[in-house]
């Protein structure tokens, strides 16, 4: 005699679960607000302009045919000046980290009171909010055009967010390692080099990893206003309507970048 189940035969494959309108009513609410934000902003982002993609081709065309034939005649320029961007990227990235260490400490919930960790969240909301150029801009005021307005802007900028990184990974950490060394009546510093960086310690690696690849890329816009690097042959190419030897200076930074990105991702693998 086969069994049955109070609601079918036995084997039967259930119904898919089901929520009522009041449980699928947030998710309606964010989706329908997503839309709407989307149609009220379509005037002022100028989305109407999309059919001039098509009834211009020809400018297209004419810019697409320039672009497809890089002048590479100045290689060893553009390697130098790429090889420039690389290098203020990585000093940018290194101070940025120095910075976000014991930044990311301080504004983690688990291992400040509230008294400090409140402020030092709104102090890193701040430098986050400020703009790589904008800063830049700052730094080529108070020191010239040059590479170490470059690095500043990006190791200030990178410092924000690298340290809220920080801090996130921190108070996801497992607690058990950090009571463990509190036991043996060591001091908080003992407990955070024993107990709490080698857990956040890969994943620390992987975020700043990921921060140097976003640097290659952002100080090649910086060197526009001047903060050395690539960007500055980019911008004279473009203004110049040289498309020729920037299509080869952009060839230049892809490569330069897809060999950052590779390198990372070995590094990470090894990691994580």
């Amino acid at each position: 005699m086969s069994v049955q189940s109070s609601t079918g035969p036995a084997g039967a494959i259930p119904p898919p679960p089901s929520r009522t309108l009041l449980q699928r009513l947030p998710d309606l609410l964010v989706w329908g607000g997503v839309i709407v934000l989307l149609m009220v902003a379509f005037g002022p982002a100028e989305i109407n302009k999309l059919p001039l993609l098509f009834s211009k081709s020809e400018n297209m065309q004419q810019f697409g045919s320039e672009f497809l034939r890089p002048d590479f005649t100045d290689w060893k320029l553009y390697v130098g000046q790429m090889w420039l961007t690389i290098q203020i990227a990585l000093w940018g990235t290194g101070l940025a980290i120095l910075a976000a260490i014991p930044l990311g400490l301080l504004a983690s919930r688990n291992m400040s009171p509230s008294f400090i960790q409140i402020p030092v969240r709104r102090f890193l909301d701040i430098v986050r909010s400020a703009p790589d150029l904008v800063i830049g801009t700052i730094f080529i005021v108070a020191v010239g055009p040059g590479p170490f307005a470059g690095v500043m802007a990006l190791a200030i900028n990178t410092s924000g967010v690298l340290a809220k990184l920080f801090s996130e990974a921190v108070e996801s950490i497992d607690r058990g390692p950090v009571e463990g060394v509190r036991a043996t009546g060591a001091h908080k510093l003992h407990e955070i080099v024993w107990g709490v960086i080698p857990q956040v310690a890969p994943l620390w690696t992987s975020y700043a990893l990921y921060r140097f690849e976003s640097n290659s890329r952002s100080a090649t816009v910086l060197g526009l206003i001047g903060a050395g690097g690539i960007g500055q042959l980019l911008f004279d190419s473009l203004n110049g309507f040289a498309y020729s030897r920037t299509a080869a200076i952009v060839v230049i930074i892809i490569a330069a970048v897809s060999l950052i990105d590779m390198l990372s991702q070995a590094i990470r693998s090894r990691l994580l």
